[in-house]
């Protein structure tokens, strides 16, 4: 009789323990994260001592400085090209946008290696050293004498740069741009996970996460705006380079000193390879008949892919012959069967791009503010008595913009447009895109036309303040908030575990085609405007072309992009629900 008791006393006790294990997961109380994440060590990280937002000051230092360190670079570098190296305004503005289109296709290259190898740590580990070489690089070039051309003498003799020369200088510049190609994909998503996804709390944590990722970015923006434009056109660009090259060394040390704070997710193998398996296997299987309850042939109806559940979706039908069983299939071969998971995660790779692809326009207009925006302002009235603004200087309030707008967004706008949405966020995150996309519009529009007056006064030679240029880099500057931020969360959250920073980079790589783009249509407005002689839209004297018809042209383009984008967002939210 006692033997019973004491074993009905063991299985209430057992039971007993099970439910709290089971409460505590409900509630988030769990010791420790259950994401499939681990610490240094490789066990499983505790909660406690591990991630959240313990672990964020120091990835989010690290990316205020590193951004510190590219924009000191780019927010001033098509002065540096018409002033130092003697390029002309269309010269310049394009190979700007070259570079800058660069510096968003190497993530491709960072985050396979993350994704299939090395881990995002590591990837932004190494790939920092190349960043920071690069820009010891660049200050070299611009603080030694032989590395640079001679000054003018007056407007005809203005030496151009050496082969030596220039090859110094590019080197610097796109070690820069490989640099960050290994930390643009990964220091966002590797932030991110440090939420675990199976814990309420955290998961409504990591939504605001974003929100002050791009915060610090900005604060990063907002001292190169200010401070190190003044520095260089004013102290000289050797130093001007130099600062933010000792914060790139800042960006470095932060990153290393939470390590002991992060939460790290293992490489889930090579995303590109996985996304080949499926479409040849699929490929092979073209002409293999499939009854319509295709999921019963299967090798597996659904898995478990990191935190989440991928199950068989409709759609697509060609894509899931890839996952049935035919009588010539060898079951270890992955080119000729893959997994339910496997072939779904193409298929939402395949639904994201309509999206990814109306976001090029958007990038577009964005890359105005570091070339066209500030070519536009050198041929404004920039002094105040003794003192002249570069007009770089201005980028400053687009900055403010998104460093007032990051937080009363989170703070007020969200839980004032949940009440009518009932969204945790507010504003999905596709239609958070889409102001952001109408926003961008107007602010070109606000450009176009203060170039137009601006053009009128000239002719009656009567300048034009540099301050009626702030309403455009306002509305740039509220259009990020909602499209660049609504696209980072985008493209972290709908893409497969496995996948992440290789879909982060997708997101950069439309950033990078909208800079190509701006340069290429550049190239043939400066080549179309003076194919039958004249100056063309853009000549090295603004006030003898047409720059308001090139903005223009600029918003006729992003207002046929906007229909486009409503469309398919429209339809990926459909085929989301179903």
């Amino acid at each position: 009789m006692t033997s019973i008791q004491d074993e009905r006393i063991l299985v209430e006790i057992e039971e007993s323990l099970i439910q709290e294990e089971v409460n505590k997961v409900l509630t988030g109380l769990s010791s420790t994260a259950e994401d499939g994440s681990v610490d240094m060590h490789g066990k499983p990280p505790l909660k406690q001592k591990t991630g959240n937002w313990k672990a964020c000051p120091f990835i989010l230092g690290n990316e205020c400085c590193e951004r510190l360190a590219y924009y000191g670079i780019a927010k001033n570098l098509v002065t540096y090209y018409t002033s130092e190296l003697h390029e002309s305004n269309v010269s310049a503005a394009r190979q700007v946008m070259i570079w800058q289109g660069t510096c968003y296709i190497t993530p491709l290259i960072g985050a396979m290696i993350a994704d299939s190898y090395w881990g995002r740590y590591w990837t932004i580990a190494c790939f920092s050293a190349v960043y920071f070489f690069g820009m010891a690089f660049l200050t070299l070039s611009a603080s030694v004498p032989g590395l640079k051309p001679e000054k003018c003498y007056g407007v005809a003799l203005c030496p151009q740069a050496t082969t030596v020369q220039y090859a110094v200088f590019f080197s610097g510049l796109y070690l820069m741009a490989l640099g960050t190609g290994g930390i643009k994909p990964c220091v966002s998503s590797f932030g991110a996970d440090q939420f675990d996804d199976t814990d309420p709390r955290e998961r409504v944590s990591k939504a605001s996460f974003f929100n002050w990722f791009y915060f610090s970015i900005n604060i990063g923006s907002f001292v190169s705006s200010t401070l190190l434009v003044w520095v260089q056109e004013n102290s000289g660009w050797g130093l001007g380079f130099l600062i933010p090259t000792v914060f790139m060394g800042l960006s470095i040390v932060s990153f290393f000193f939470g390590t002991p704070l992060y939460r790290f997710q293992k490489p889930g193998g090579s995303p590109v390879t996985r996304v080949c398996q499926v479409l040849v296997a699929a490929y092979r299987k073209l002409n293999l008949n499939v009854p319509e309850d295709v999921a019963d042939l299967y090798e597996t109806g659904s898995v478990i892919a990191g935190s989440r559940k991928i199950e068989h979706t409709d759609g697509y039908k060609c894509l899931d012959k890839a996952a049935v069983i035919s009588n010539s299939d060898a079951f270890s071969n992955p080119w000729k069967l893959c997994t339910v998971t496997q072939v779904e995660e193409v298929k939402i790779l395949i639904r994201m791009f309509p999206i990814w692809a109306s976001g090029i326009i958007f990038s577009a207009l964005y890359s105005q503010i570091s070339t066209l925006f500030v070519q536009q302002g050198r041929s404004m009235k920039r002094t105040i008595r003794s003192f002249e603004i570069p007009p770089a200087t201005l980028g400053v309030f687009d900055t403010l913009t998104v460093l007032v707008s990051v937080p009363v967004y989170d703070r007020f706008i969200v839980p004032f447009v949940r009440r009518f949405t009932g969204t945790p966020k507010g504003f999905t995150d596709l239609q958070r895109m889409g102001i952001g996309l109408f926003l961008s519009v107007l602010s070109i529009a606000a450009a176009a036309t203060v170039e137009t007056v601006r053009l009128q006064l000239a002719r009656d030679t009567v300048s034009m303040s540099i301050f009626w240029q702030i309403p455009q880099y306002i509305l740039m500057g509220i259009a990020e908030v909602f499209f660049f931020i609504g696209r980072l969360e985008f493209f972290y959250e709908q893409s497969p575990d496995a996948m992440r920073s290789l879909c982060s980079a997708l997101a950069l790589l439309n950033t990078a085609i909208g800079s190509y783009l701006s340069s290429l249509i550049i190239t043939l407005v400066a080549y179309f405007s003076t194919i039958n002689g004249g100056d063309g839209w853009i000549p090295d004297n603004l006030n003898e072309g047409h720059l308001d018809y090139f903005f223009w042209l600029l918003v006729s383009l992003g207002l046929v992009n906007i229909p486009v984008y409503v469309f398919f967002s429209v339809k990926h939210t459909q085929k989301k629900a179903l």
